[in-house]
This record gives C-alpha cells, structure tokens and sequence, in this order.
C-alpha cells in the first residue's frame, strides 16, 4: 500500500497533498535548497552566544543531515566570528558557506579572506527603516547597491542581494531600486525577499518572488521570514509555490523576536506533505535540533513540532490504546520513524484503557470495578496539581485499591 502519503510504519498524510495540481506536482523537476542561517541570525536571538567551536559542531551537524548551504556568521562582528567562518568554510569542503555582510567592501573583503563562496548583502529598504533609522532615499540604496554587488562578483564571490525589510517596502523605491540594478549592469546572482518583521501575508510573499523574478530576468530568488506572527514556515511555503527555490531558516526556530522559519519543519513539509526527493536526512534532524537547544540554552516547547518532547504523548482516553498498538492511526508520522516512542500521559483526561495499560505495563491484573477507583482517583489528583500524573504517584494510588 505503500505510496506517496503512505509508507508502512513511517508515515500517513493526506493524500489530497498529491491531488493532480497540487503543490507537490510543482515541485517536480526544481531545485530547493535550504540556506540555513542558525550561526548568523540564530545567535541573534536575545541571550544566545555561540562560541567558534558551537559554530563548527552545528555545522558539522547540519551536514550530517544535509544541509550543506550555511551562513556561517558575520565576519566583521568579531575575530571569534571570522575564525569560525574560515574554519568551517575550510573544514568542510562539500559545503556552500556564505557569510553575512554589511553593503561595505571592507566586509566583503572580510568575507573573501575567510574562504567563503558568497556573501549575503544585507542593505535596508523598509520605508521604516530609511525614513528613521538611516534617513537614506532610495537613490542613496541603489548607489550603495551597485557598488557593492559588483565588487563582490569581482572577488569571486556569488552576490545573494538581501534588501532587508523587503515586505514594508515603499513599491516605487523597490522597483526604482531593481530597474537600476538591471541599468547598471549591477544584477545579483540571487535576491532575498526579506520579511524582517514577520509581518506579510502568503500573498505578498508571493507577490514580491514573481516580481523579483520578473524584473530580474528570472534569477534565482530566496525567501527569509520571520516568526511574529506565527506564519513564518508557511510563508517560505508560499514563496516556493511562487517560484523561489531557496529557503531561509534556523533550526529550532531561532532568531530575532519570535525567530524565523524552523529548519526542521521545512524539511519535514518538503519530504513528507510536498513529496520532494532532496537530500536531507529526516532522521538526522532531531540530534541537530537536540545540540542547537543545549548550546543556545532554549529549551524546545512541549509541543514544539518536530523536536516537541510531547509530540508523541496522549491523555486522552480515547483510541490510546493505539498510541502503541498502531501509532499511525493516532499520528501523522510514527515516533519509532524518528528514533522516538509514544507515550500515553495519565492526568485529567485519561480513560480506563490508560490505567489498563500502565497496570498492564505493571505487571497487575485488575478487574473493571477496580479500573473504575483508579480512574477516578487519576483524575482527581489531575484536577487538583493541574497536571500529568508521575509512575510512582500512579503506582500508590493503584495501592489505594488493589
């Protein structure tokens, strides 16, 4: 029975992803890359510090499960900074390292003396942020832009153009901006739609990658999203669908504010709801996400999806019994897919096929009068702490009865 949402023992999603002329038929034949940006924009969640060897172990890790485009840092922010960019540009060879870079030769320069491929140029074009934070036209952009493009092509460096604040965008300065790149010979090798805010629509993603993609002769576009207001993931998404073919993320979600898009959830709607054949290793995702946590210092959320420590747990009474028994048929993924196991929760919201199994798991036999007084005594202690019950606060009350 084996198919494109199915596979027995990993997965059951639903079918209507691969409808006829659905998205995952979009993506056949393209070219989708994930250009993870943990040890740049990650670190710049409040309170994250990545030490030069942080760096190179996520690096290694995200290699490890296929992400190999990373932007390694900003080398102008530290020499700790530059270290780590030249040691992992010149550690690992089969990945594509970019760094991040002011629209300023001297880090571009920066950039090239660390071994890089490309640079990320990063340069305001928000109305925001040229009416108050640099008091900039957008001539003041172009000039700056053109400058800097070309003289990154001429170090031999691929030019990702990231004009941040892409989405608060004036429309007439943007195009202004893009017809005089096309003008003066200036045309990036990619170009960033950049929701710095996390504050556009699916939409407007998709408004801005075909009109990049149309003012700009087809070149490649990417997509960076933030989180604020929780549609990061499906944003890129979006972008995707419009024509763009590369990804912008952070494992764990991390990033300013609310973070940007998670890595990991990319690549788990990529492989399993859009049915694209890449190269990232699902099962190598969840030692990644585990080492960005620990060294970050920021726990995943319960319920975080992916890496969530509960993603797998019930208390509900209802179909628990298959929580062990036949996991696909309470869960889109299997847990034992990713190395995981189910878990049935005892609390409020448990039924008597919950104390079944952990009185089976017990060793106990019980008659269903006693099923009954354990269940009860369950949810009256759930209800009174506001919580999930321990095994040794559920092996004493199962000593209150039998």
């Amino acid at each position: 029975m084996d198919s494109k949402y199915y596979k027995e023992d990993e997965y059951w999603v639903s079918p209507f992803n691969f409808r006829e002329g659905s998205e995952a038929d979009t993506l056949k034949g393209r070219k989708v890359e994930i250009h993870d940006a943990t040890l740049r924009d990650g670190e710049q969640t409040p309170g994250v510090v990545f030490s030069k060897e942080d760096k190179v172990a996520i690096a290694e890790k995200l290699i490890e499960a296929g992400v190999t485009r990373i932007e390694a840092g900003m080398p102008a922010v530290s020499q700790m900074d530059y270290q780590a960019i030249a040691e992992i540009s010149s550690r690992f060879p089969e990945a594509k390292v970019y760094a991040f870079a002011r629209a300023m030769n001297q880090d571009i320069d920066m950039a090239r003396d660390a071994g890089v491929e490309g640079v990320v140029i990063e340069i305001p074009i928000g109305a925001p942020k040229l009416r108050y934070q640099f008091g900039w036209t957008w001539e003041k952009v172009l000039e700056k832009s053109i400058g800097c493009i070309q003289y990154a092509r001429s170090q031999g460096l691929k030019a990702v153009y990231f004009p941040y604040d892409t989405t608060r965008a004036d429309e007439d300065d943007l195009d202004n901006v893009l017809k005089g790149l096309v003008a003066n010979d200036a045309i990036p090798d990619s170009i960033g739609v950049v929701d710095t805010m996390g504050c556009a629509t699916a939409t407007a993603i998709q408004y801005l990658v075909r009109k990049f993609k149309t003012m700009l002769g087809g070149i490649s576009v990417e997509v960076h999203t933030h989180n604020d207001f929780g549609t990061a993931v499906a944003n890129e998404l979006a972008g995707l669908m419009a024509g763009a073919n590369v990804l912008h993320s952070c494992v764990n979600g991390l990033g300013e504010r609310t973070g940007n898009a998670a890595t990991e959830e990319l690549i788990l709607n990529l492989q399993m709801l859009y049915g694209y054949e890449d190269k990232y290793d699902l099962k190598k995702l969840q030692p990644l996400c585990d080492l960005v946590a620990s060294i970050s210092g920021i726990p995943f959320a319960p319920n975080k999806p992916f890496c969530g420590p509960r993603n797998y747990t019930r208390e509900s009474g209802i179909g628990v019994d298959l929580v062990v028994k036949k996991p696909l048929a309470m869960f889109a993924t299997a847990p034992s897919y990713f190395g995981k196991t189910a878990d049935v929760a005892l609390g409020k919201k448990s039924g008597k096929l919950s104390v079944e199994y952990y009185l089976d798991k017990m060793g106990i036999s019980a008659d269903a009068d006693q099923v009954a007084q354990i269940l009860a005594l369950v949810k009256e202690k759930g209800i009174k702490e506001k919580r999930l019950l321990t095994a040794a606060e559920f092996e004493e009350l199962v000593k209150q009865v039998i």
